[in-house]
C-alpha cells in the first residue's frame, strides 16, 4: 500500500532509451469497499488534467467507490496522480445539484423544475432573438471539461441556429495560446508530438511547464527515464525551484529561471545560439519551412550576455541550454501556462516550435513538441468550435470551408457567422459589460473565480440587463450570480468521448445515475434546440441526434477529409483504449506523430488559419497569405521582445505569478470535495522567497496583505524557494471558506489570485496575462502557524523544521501493482 498524498508519483519503475515504460496499476477503493465486492469496473479516463490517463471506475450498489488505472492504455500504463485517485470520484456523495434553480420575486434561487427553468431560458433567448441584435445578444462561456459530443451539440446551434459568433471557453485561459502557436507554426492545431517520444529522448525540455504537478502523470514518465541506464538532460525554464528544475540540476541539464515577463527574450536567445553556431538542419530548413532569413534577422541582438540582463539570469546558462538543445539528436520539448498567460504567449511559443524545425526535430521517436493543454477536453472545444473556431479546424476566413459546413449542416453559409474572427472569451465578457450580450449561458467553468479583476467580473455577474444561465454540478461562486442554474450530470454519470493533449481520444461509458434530476448538457442543448424549434434550410430539426452516439457519428462525418480525421473511430473501437488521431482509412489504428514526412496543412485551401503578426496580433489576409505559396511548408514565426504591460515599479516592486498546486483541479469545484486533497492542500497562501521575507519582516505563516492595481488579497506566508522578487500565489481558492458556502471568509478578506490579475491578455491567443502582475506585500500580524502550503511540491518551505509534512491518512493508501 502506497500514501499517494505524500508519494505523488508514486513507486518508480526505470527503464532505458528505447524501451517500452512498464506498467504499474494504481488503485484506490472506498475503505469500506474490498476489490472483489465491486458490482463492476467501467471504463472512462481521468479528467482532472490534460494527460486523459486510461481508467475503470469502481460501482457498486450504483454508486462510484473507487479507480483503477488501465495497464494497456498508451497514455499512463495503469498509473493514476492523486487528483485521480481521490478527486475522480469522491465529491459524488457531497453537495450536488439535483434540481434546477430560478430566481424568483425576491431575487432568491429558489428550487423549480425542469419545465419552468428551461421555459424561462427559451422565453429569453427567443424574445432577445427576435429583437433588433438577433444572435449578437447571445453569449456562451463553455468549459475545457465536458464531453466532444457536447461541445459539437453547442457548436451547431450556437453558429448554425443562433448565429452567434459570441461563443468561447474557460480553455480562453488555459490553451488558448497552445492552439494559436501550432496554428501559426504548422497551419493546424493539433500536437505534432506523443508521450512516447519520452521514452526515447536525449533531452526534454520544459517552458513554463511544472510537469511534476500540473501532470504528475506525465512526470513519473519522465522519471522513470531519469532512474533508467541512460537519463535524458533535463532543462526547466520556471521561475520557481520546481522539482522538474530539480531533476535538471541531477541530470546534467540546466535551470533557467527568468523574470516573469521575459520568457520570449529567453527564447530568442536561445534561438540565436543555435543559428551562430551552425546548429541547424539547413537541409530541412530550405525544403520544409519558410521565414528563416527574416527569424535569423529578427534573433540577432540577443545576444545571451544581453538578455541575462533582461531576464536575470546567468549568460552561461543560457549558453548550456542551446548547446544541450543544439547537440542532443532527440528533444521533445513541452510547454504550458508559464508561457502561456503571459503578454507575448504565442511569439514564445512558436519559439519553442523554430527550435524543432532549425534542427528538424520532429515526427520521429523522441522528437517531438507538446504544446499543453491545462485541461482535459480543451481540445474537443477546439476541434468542434465551442471556443468560437469552426469544426474541424477549418478557417473561418476561408468560404469554401464556410460552405462546406453549411452543407453539412444543411443551412444558408450566411447564417453562420465569419465575417469577422470569432469573438474570444475577454471580449465576450467586455461585451457583456457594456450591454450588447443580454444572455449568457456559462457551462461547466467558475469565471468568478478564474477569470482576471474579479471584482470587475462580479459586477458584470450583477448587472440585471445581463440574464445569465449557469450550467453546472455544484452551486459555485459563479452559480449564486445566475438567473437560472442548470443541474449538470458530471464524469462517469454520462456517456461521451473526449481527446487528451497528445490527441489520444478516450470513450467514458456512464457508470452511475446521475443525482436527482440533474441531466448530461448534452440531453440540456438537446432540450434547448427542441424548444427553440432549430430548423435547417429544408424544414427539418437542425439538431438530428437524440444521443451521445449519434452526435459522436455526426461529428466523425464533419471531420472526415480535415486534419483532425475521427471517421475510423467508433465507441466499439475505442471500448479497446484510447486512440490517438487522424484516424481513417490511411491510419485506422490512429496516428501516433504528426508531420513526419515534412509536410505540413500549410496550403491555403487546408490551412486552419492565415495567420497574424506575432507582435500586433494583425491579421494575415488570404491573399497575402497565397501569395507566400507555403506549399505545405511551416513558418518560422518571429517577433522582438518587449517588456511586460505592468513591471514592477517603486510603488509596487514585486512581480506576482500565479500557479497550480498537484492536489487541487482549477477552482476546486470537484477537489475541493475531496477529503484527502483537501487536507494535503487546505487554503490559499502566498509564497515569498527567503530574503524577501527577511526583508519585509515575514516569518512562516504569517499574513499577509498581497497587493496590485487591480486588487489585494491576504494569506499566511510561506517561505519558499523561487527567486527573489517574484510572489507566487496559486490560483485555485475562491472568496468562499470551503466549496458551497455562502462566500463568507475567515478574516473577512478574499483570497482569490485573481483579486489581482489585470484585464491583459496576448494579441494572438487573446490568453489573459495572469504570470506578471506588479505588487507588493505588506506584513499584516502574526500568523498562528505554518502556511497550508503543501511540503511535497514546489511550494516546499525552504526550512522544513517546524513545518508538518504533507501526507494521507488512515483509509487514503492506494495499492500498486506493477506488471513488467
Amino acid at each position: 500500500m502506497n500514501d499517494r498524498i505524500a508519494d505523488i508519483w508514486g513507486t518508480r519503475t526505470p527503464h532505458g532509451s528505447g524501451t517500452a515504460w512498464p506498467a504499474r496499476v494504481d488503485s484506490h477503493l472506498d475503505p469500506s469497499v474490498r476489490a472483489d465486492e465491486v458490482d463492476r469496473w467501467v471504463p472512462s479516463a481521468c479528467v482532472l488534467c490534460s494527460n486523459g490517463c486510461g481508467c475503470e471506475i469502481a460501482v457498486k450498489d450504483g454508486r462510484m467507490v473507487g479507480v483503477r488505472g488501465r495497464a494497456d492504455d498508451p497514455v499512463n500504463r495503469g498509473r493514476l496522480g492523486p487528483k485521480g485517485l481521490y478527486g475522480s470520484w469522491q465529491w459524488e456523495h457531497a453537495d450536488r445539484l439535483g434540481r434546477p434553480l430560478v430566481r424568483d420575486a425576491r431575487g432568491e434561487l429558489a428550487e423549480s423544475d425542469w419545465d419552468t427553468a428551461m421555459g424561462r431560458v427559451a422565453e429569453r433567448s427567443r424574445r432577445l432573438l427576435e429583437s433588433e441584435a438577433g444572435g449578437l445578444s447571445h453569449g456562451f462561456y463553455t468549459s475545457g471539461q465536458l464531453f466532444l459530443e457536447e461541445y459539437y451539440t453547442l457548436a451547431v446551434i450556437g453558429k448554425a441556429g443562433i448565429g452567434t459568433p459570441h461563443m468561447d471557453g474557460n480553455t480562453r485561459l488555459c490553451t488558448a495560446t497552445a492552439a494559436a502557436a501550432l496554428k501559426e507554426s504548422f497551419g493546424s492545431d493539433g500536437q505534432p508530438g506523443s508521450y512516447r517520444d519520452l521514452e526515447s529522448a536525449d533531452a526534454v525540455f520544459l517552458y513554463g511547464h511544472n510537469m511534476a504537478e500540473t501532470q504528475t502523470v506525465l512526470w513519473a514518465r519522465v522519471l522513470d527515464r531519469i532512474e533508467g541506464s541512460d537519463p535524458p538532460r533535463i532543462v526547466a525554464v520556471d521561475p520557481r525551484l520546481t522539482q522538474v528544475a530539480e531533476a535538471a540540476r541531477r541530470t546534467g541539464g540546466v535551470h533557467l529561471a527568468p523574470l516573469p515577463g521575459t520568457n520570449h527574450a529567453l527564447m530568442n536567445a536561445l534561438t540565436r545560439e543555435l543559428v551562430v553556431h551552425g546548429r541547424l538542419d539547413e537541409d530541412y530548413i530550405a525544403r520544409h519551412t519558410l521565414g528563416f532569413d527574416d527569424l535569423r534577422a529578427t534573433v540577432e541582438p540577443y545576444t545571451p550576455e544581453h538578455v541575462a540582463d533582461i531576464c536575470r539570469v546567468p549568460a552561461a546558462d543560457i549558453r548550456r541550454a542551446a548547446e544541450i538543445f543544439g547537440t542532443s539528436d532527440r528533444v521533445v520539448s513541452t510547454v504550458l501556462q508559464g508561457f502561456y498567460q503571459s503578454h507575448q504567449a504565442t511569439a514564445a511559443s512558436c519559439a519553442v516550435n523554430n527550435l524543432h524545425l532549425l534542427r528538424g526535430l520532429l515526427g520521429r521517436p523522441g522528437c517531438g513538441i507538446l504544446q499543453m493543454n491545462g485541461q482535459p477536453t480543451a481540445q474537443n472545444t477546439r476541434e468542434c468550435g465551442a471556443d468560437g473556431d469552426l469544426p474541424a479546424f477549418r478557417n473561418w476566413n476561408n468560404p469554401d470551408h464556410v460552405r462546406e459546413l453549411a452543407g453539412l449542416w444543411n443551412v444558408d453559409p450566411l447564417t453562420i457567422p465569419h465575417w469577422a474572427p470569432p469573438t474570444h472569451a475577454m471580449q465576450i465578457w467586455r461585451y457583456c459589460e457594456q450591454g450588447s450580450i443580454r444572455l449568457l449561458w456559462i457551462s461547466g467553468t467558475n469565471p468568478a473565480v478564474s477569470l482576471p479583476e474579479l471584482d470587475r467580473v462580479r459586477n458584470i455577474l450583477r448587472q440585471e440587463s445581463l440574464f445569465v444561465i449557469v450550467q453546472d454540478g455544484f452551486l459555485t461562486e459563479t452559480a449564486r450570480y445566475a438567473d437560472v442554474v442548470l443541474p449538470a450530470a458530471l464524469w462517469g454519470e454520462k456517456q461521451g468521448t473526449f481527446t487528451n493533449a497528445s490527441r489520444t481520444v478516450h470513450l467514458s461509458d456512464r457508470a452511475v445515475e446521475p443525482p436527482g434530476q440533474a441531466r448530461s448538457d448534452l440531453d440540456i442543448w438537446l432540450d434547448y434546440a427542441r424548444r427553440m424549434d432549430f430548423r435547417d434550410r429544408d424544414g427539418a430539426p437542425l439538431i438530428k441526434w437524440t444521443d451521445p452516439r449519434g452526435a459522436f457519428d455526426a461529428w466523425r462525418e464533419c471531420t472526415r477529409g480535415r486534419p483532425v480525421d475521427y471517421t475510423g473511430l467508433s465507441y466499439d473501437k475505442l471500448r479497446g483504449g484510447g486512440i490517438p488521431w487522424p484516424v481513417n482509412e490511411r491510419a485506422p489504428e490512429g496516428t501516433e506523430r504528426l508531420y513526419g514526412d515534412g509536410r505540413f496543412p500549410t496550403a491555403p485551401d487546408e490551412c486552419e488559419t492565415y495567420g497574424h503578426d506575432l507582435l500586433t496580433g494583425g491579421a494575415v489576409g488570404p491573399a497575402t497569405y497565397r501569395a507566400l505559396r507555403p506549399d505545405g511548408r511551416a513558418f518560422l514565426k518571429s517577433a522582438p521582445y518587449v517588456p511586460p504591460p505592468q513591471p514592477p515599479d517603486e510603488v509596487h516592486p514585486y512581480v506576482l505569478t500565479t500557479g497550480r498546486t498537484a492536489y487541487h483541479f482549477h477552482t476546486r469545484t470537484k477537489t475541493g470535495r475531496s477529503r484527502p486533497l483537501r487536507r494535503a492542500a487546505p487554503d490559499a497562501w502566498v509564497e515569498l522567497s527567503v530574503p524577501d521575507a527577511a526583508r519585509l519582516g515575514v516569518t512562516e505563516g504569517d499574513i499577509v496583505r498581497v497587493e496590485s492595481p487591480q486588487g489585494a488579497l491576504e494569506a499566511p506566508a510561506r517561505l519558499g524557494r523561487g527567486r527573489e522578487g517574484v510572489v507566487f500565489v496559486p490560483f485555485h481558492y475562491g472568496y468562499g471558506d470551503q466549496p458551497g458556502t455562502d462566500g463568507a471568509v475567515p478574516n473577512g478578506h478574499p483570497r482569490a489570485a485573481n483579486e489581482l490579475t489585470p484585464t491583459e491578455w496576448d494579441p494572438v491567443s487573446k490568453q489573459p496575462v495572469y504570470k506578471m502582475t506588479a505588487a507588493r506585500v505588506a506584513k499584516v500580524r502574526d500568523g498562528s502557524g505554518p502556511a497550508p502550503a503543501p511540503t511535497t511540491t514546489a511550494s516546499a518551505p525552504a526550512d522544513p523544521s517546524g513545518v508538518p509534512a504533507t501526507a494521507g491518512t488512515a483509509g487514503d493508501e492506494v495499492t500498486e501493482r506493477i506488471e513488467d
